[in-house]
């Protein structure tokens, strides 16, 4: 059995399929595995076959059900074969998680519109494809649930204005989809998650890592957010206790946007993360800025 420490009830998810888009890596591997850990078979998908491979291959180590397939979900023929071939092999569809994403980091006078349109289709023409032909394909008829993967950017995004752009349509886009959806009994919300500390930040160059100290002190909780801490949000959207909620954005992100200027706001060590996934791995200054090293009481 899995050592993945869930607060949700074992089996939650025992006999229901799961896709996880980008699933090879960061916030989606930990989904991945905390899915598998309550009983669910993820579908696990991702541009980069031998990301998903290997994530498959943890899963089933520790012995949950997963498969995997490459697809860019930009892709929109792509993206309705690859459904179909999952329905074909599984015969029914539970749950999506719209995970897979990316951005760089630019002023919005140095993106150009190639750059600008390939973070929108892949933060939310992308998301909308796979959504779509789940929905016609199968959840029109069998009923479901979707959950949408943006990020904070409720003050803007400066440096990453068209992935903020994008985040916000998909806001927008889960609204009108649970609103459109509804008759057939499918739910649709959407995470934000805040600054957590995923695979993806270990990419950054130094220069910006130095600032992670910094980003943790910009948060009312003094620290980052860790992976589980943005899983256990969506097992919840997926699980049945969430079932009167739909079209709504949970936010995951220790209060950063609420951080005021006027009033005082000091250092403490009062907020632990979640320590639920077992096979999270992080970098010392990563494990710093989350306190995943402190004790937990």
């Amino acid at each position: 059995m899995s050592d993945y420490r869930s607060v949700f009830r074992p089996d939650l998810f025992a006999g229901q399929t799961i896709i996880v888009t980008g699933g090879g890596s960061g916030i989606g591997r930990c989904t991945a595995h905390e899915l598998a850990a309550l009983g669910a078979h993820v579908v696990l998908l991702g541009r980069k076959l031998e990301k998903v491979e290997a994530v498959k291959a943890e899963i089933l180590e520790d012995g949950g059900n997963a498969s995997c397939r490459s697809q860019d979900i930009r892709d929109e023929e792509g993206v309705r074969e690859t459904i179909a071939a999952i329905l074909s092999e599984r015969g029914a569809v539970h749950g999506l998680v719209n995970n897979a994403g990316g951005q760089y980091t630019a002023p919005l006078e140095g993106i150009n519109q190639k750059g600008f349109e390939t973070v929108v289709r892949t933060n939310l023409t992308g998301g909308f494809l796979m959504a779509r032909e789940l929905f016609t394909q199968h959840l029109m008829k069998h009923g479901g649930v979707i959950v949408n993967i943006v990020a904070d950017m409720w003050k803007g995004m400066p440096g990453m204005g068209h992935s903020g752009a994008a985040r916000a349509g998909m806001i927008n886009l889960t609204k009108t989809a649970a609103v459109e959806w509804a008759r057939a009994g499918v739910r649709v919300n959407a995470v934000a998650p805040g600054w957590i500390a995923s695979s993806g930040m270990q990419t950054y160059p130094p220069a910006v890592r130095a600032m992670f100290p910094k980003l943790a002190e910009a948060v009312p909780l003094k620290r980052l957010g860790v992976e589980a801490e943005i899983s256990a949000a969506i097992c919840f959207l997926l699980s049945p206790a969430a079932s009167f909620i739909t079209g709504q954005t949970l936010a995951v992100d220790g209060g950063a946007p609420l951080m005021p200027h006027h009033w005082p706001m000091p250092a403490h060590d009062r907020s632990l993360p979640y320590p639920g996934f077992h096979r999270t791995s992080l970098p010392e200054d990563l494990r710093a800025v989350t306190k995943l090293d402190k004790p937990q009481d």
